[in-house]
């Protein structure tokens, strides 16, 4: 990094010019600084840009920051920009949304395990709205497929990193809980890798599909 610059001058137009949340260690790296200045750097830049007479917000994102807009003034910038402002998510997804953030990587299996109703449509629904995505797969026969939070998420609940999300007393912690969870996820695996067996020479029947979405359609409370 050349001497003439500030650092957090220089991190501060890196973000500014990105318009998406950028890793810190290839900050770092562009900058020639150790990771841990540049991330000392932000820390006092956030203190300084995240002031209450501020418009601008500059966020932590697990790994990565970003800047953004205050949320006070969300509703003036979508009328100036002529965005239409996006739907509230219901009740269901929220349900599916929690599962995830709280017991990431799961599969849908153990989602609907703990929802008690099928969330395929849910599951859909959060994938495009940006808050889960796909990150692996299963080690089970079927290989089913991983979900787990995304940066989106976090920027929008307004948290840095998933160990900030609030306890759930009795659940997360709670060792009886603990277990009762492992319980079920090693009846999942089970009931996948027999589920993975029966439909391998089966096709599914044209229209389960559209049942499992008007199903899940019927349980929720899209609004």
């Amino acid at each position: 990094m050349t001497e003439s610059y500030d650092i957090e001058t220089v991190i501060q137009a890196i973000l500014f010019a990105s318009g998406e949340p950028v890793d810190i260690k290839r900050i770092a790296a562009a900058l020639n600084e150790n990771p841990v200045e540049v991330s000392m750097a932000i820390d006092r830049l956030t203190v300084k840009m995240n002031a209450p007479d501020s418009g601008i917000r500059l966020v932590r994102l697990e790994d990565s920051a970003q800047l953004c807009s205050a949320p006070e003034y969300a509703d003036i910038i979508r009328t100036v920009l002529e965005e239409r402002k996006p739907p509230k998510l219901s009740r269901s997804a929220l349900e599916a949304l929690a599962v995830v953030a709280y017991y990431q990587p799961v599969t849908k299996a153990v989602i609907d395990q703990i929802r008690g109703v099928d969330s395929d449509y849910t599951v859909k629904v959060l994938l495009e709205r940006g808050f889960i995505e796909k990150q692996g797969q299963l080690a089970v026969p079927g290989r089913p497929t991983l979900y787990g939070t995304t940066k989106d998420f976090l920027r929008v609940f307004g948290i840095s990193r998933i160990e900030e999300l609030p306890e759930l007393p009795g659940v997360v912690k709670s060792p009886d809980s603990q277990a009762k969870i492992a319980d079920v996820l090693e009846k999942i695996k089970a009931v996948e890798a027999a589920d993975s067996e029966d439909t391998a020479n089966s096709e599914p029947a044209a229209d389960s599909d559209i049942t499992a979405e008007e199903a899940e359609k019927n349980n929720s409370d899209e609004g």
